[in-house]
């Protein structure tokens, strides 16, 4: 397993890598612009140049350095459909241009529209970004913790989606340890956890799962809440282990989004334990 982290592109998208470098990180994780903002950044040109030759810098092997969407990005629900597709393909330009691998996203809310009516505003917003991806970046749903109407909160509704995109062999998935454990899969247990892992090869395909989120939960099991913990200090604790050390997960790159200690996100010391932790359980 890659350990890796969400990591700040403040002051120029390359100082991400410099950042990851000081943290120990094998693999990065960046938002491409403000997460919380609609407006795109303009980035410089010898910034993207410099991304790319720090990635060979560092070894960063392929499929090592994904974006994450922003977060107002909702394209289950009709209002937010549009500039939430633009967003999104935004962020697809901008991984393609610094050389990376993929975008994860969350697909979103339908806000009381309807299951029916937010998936088909799902697929038609997917396959549209769809359009800019390539054999080297692929566009990854990853599942959601559940509440408020969003659409990706389990397995089945993953697949729907995955189905109704017909299979593109560019459309892949991103799993995060703590959307699972209040979604209501039982990540410290292997038993449910080889039943999930079967299941998802079945309906999807293993071969589609691209990347891993890490995080510790602080809320109970099936609780739909998504709050991430630091590592070892949430519910999952120690029994993290059970998801990390799982052999159909081995390889994959894995992206800590945990609070950190001082609230700025992860560090080298969040690195270390999860490293600890999976190092313990692989043994």
């Amino acid at each position: 397993m890659l350990f890796g982290a969400h990591v700040s592109s403040s002051g120029g998208i390359d100082k991400t890598l410099d950042r990851a470098e000081a943290m120990g990180a094998d693999v990065v994780q960046l938002f491409t612009q403000s997460p919380r903002m609609w407006r795109p950044t303009n980035h410089k040109p010898e910034a993207i140049e410099r991304f790319k030759e720090r990635r060979a810098e560092l070894g960063i092997p392929r499929g090592g350095v994904v974006a994450h969407a922003l977060y107002l990005i909702n394209l289950a629900s009709e209002k937010f459909l549009e500039q939430s597709v633009a967003a999104l393909r935004n962020t697809l330009d901008v991984v393609t241009a610094i050389g990376g691998d993929g975008v994860v996203f969350h697909v979103g809310s339908h806000l009381g529209e309807g299951m029916a009516a937010g998936m088909e505003h799902c697929v038609d917003g997917i396959n549209r970004a769809l359009e800019l991806t390539s054999d080297n970046v692929w566009l990854l749903m990853e599942d959601s913790a559940g509440a408020g109407g969003t659409i990706g909160r389990s397995l089945d509704e993953l697949a729907q989606l995955f189905d109704a995109c017909v299979r593109h062999p560019r459309l892949g998935i991103c799993l995060d340890s703590c959307h699972l454990y209040v979604s209501g899969v039982d990540v410290t247990d292997r038993a449910a956890l080889d039943a999930f892992l079967d299941d998802v090869d079945a309906r999807i395909g293993l071969d589609r799962l691209r990347a891993l989120h890490i995080n510790d939960a602080r809320d109970p099991l099936g609780s739909n809440r998504d709050r991430h913990a630091n590592i070892g200090e949430g519910l999952l604790g120690e029994q993290l282990g059970v998801f990390l050390s799982h052999p159909k997960l081995q390889s994959l790159p894995a992206f800590l989004e945990v609070p950190g200690p001082d609230k700025h996100g992860p560090d080298a010391n969040e690195l270390a334990k999860v490293r600890a932790i999976q190092q313990r359980w692989v043994a």
